[in-house]
């Protein structure tokens, strides 16, 4: 076959084959399971792959290995930037050893849940991670690893539980805001899974110190969330002096009654949030928060996962991350 006829068209396992000198079955062998070739042979194949501008077919190393080296991530909201740090640590770990992770958004529902798992199994994913509310019959039949990602309802019978300890965190949160004197303390809460925890530790120390705790809860904790539940809190209790609220997306939203009603962050009120997302480190926001190590939580799924995939016998574990509070700008002293 002519240069000039190779060149025009994708070049195959065969062309690599030809111009390395090799057999197409130890190319194929290079592609899969490099370790076993001899550094000479491998070299040889590598040149001819990069001379040629043979790119691996994903196709064809599927049917050869029934492996896709693709990991499934279901969410459920794009705008949560804790999933940013989620999928950043995952990746860390998996796309030095060739895998990628696909994602779903779902949306809140269990339909919606389930249909966005669904694909991902359609597409023959290796594992799943599952950031969402799950259901206990979306992963029937499903066959693969899975882990749940933050606390949830409820977990599936076979999925791992990976998740920050949001009961401690929301115990810091409430010692922090209790440390600097405040004694008028309303919470932004959500009605999801991990909402339910990090409103359990604040609860357990607030109360424990005899204050009282002033809670406005929406079904959500997007910044319009926020935004509604800090309005509540302050038409109902304007003399609250701190805030803590159950994510920073929450927060900003609180910032933004704040300023309507011409109070300043924190003389007048010191306001917490959750995650230490890219908000909370913004210059601008600076925003107190407790870190729930969300990148490493992301190094710990995708470990868990490559784990089972190895083993699939290994049986599922629950696995809580220590969080760390950060305190920046956004809390000061009481000042009333």
């Amino acid at each position: 076959m002519s240069e000039a006829r190779t060149k025009s068209r994708r070049p195959t396992i065969y062309d690599v084959a030809k111009r390395a000198g090799v057999s197409p079955s130890l190319v194929s062998l290079v592609l899969q399971a490099p370790a076993r070739v001899s550094d000479k042979r491998r070299e040889a194949v590598q040149a001819a792959m990069s001379e040629l501008g043979y790119r691996p077919s994903r196709a064809a190393t599927t049917l050869a290995s029934n492996r896709t080296k693709s990991i499934g991530l279901v969410i459920d909201d794009y705008r949560n930037p804790w999933f940013v740090d989620l999928l950043r640590g995952m990746e860390s770990v998996l796309s030095d050893l060739g895998y990628h992770v696909m994602l779903a958004d779902s949306r809140p529902g269990e339909n919606r849940i389930k249909e966005a798992t669904d694909g991902l199994l359609a597409m023959h994913v290796d594992a799943l991670v599952i950031a969402a509310e799950p259901s206990e019959t979306m992963l029937a039949g499903a066959g693969v690893p899975t882990v749940v990602a933050g606390w949830r309802k409820g977990v599936p019978s076979g999925a791992d539980l990976l998740t920050n300890d949001d009961d401690r965190g929301g115990g810091m949160a409430a010692n922090h805001l209790l440390g600097l004197g405040h004694t008028r303390i309303g919470h932004l809460s959500g009605s999801d899974g991990a909402s339910d925890h990090r409103r359990a530790g604040f609860r357990q120390q607030i109360q424990a110190s005899g204050v009282e705790l002033l809670i406005a809860e929406s079904e959500g904790t997007s910044e319009e969330d926020g935004y509604a539940a800090a309005s509540w809190l302050l038409e109902h209790h304007p003399d609250t002096t701190g805030i803590f609220a159950a994510n920073d997306t929450m927060a900003v939203g609180a910032f933004a009654v704040l300023k309507a009603r011409g109070l300043s962050v924190p003389h007048d009120i010191s306001v917490i949030g959750y995650d230490n997302s890219l908000l909370a480190k913004s210059k601008y926001l600076d925003i107190t928060s407790v870190d729930n190590r969300s990148d490493l939580l992301g190094v710990d799924v995708a470990r868990r996962l490559l784990a089972r995939i190895e083993d699939p016998g290994l049986r599922p574990e629950r696995t809580l991350i220590d969080p760390v509070l950060v305190v920046r700008s956004t809390t000061g002293r009481a000042a009333r």
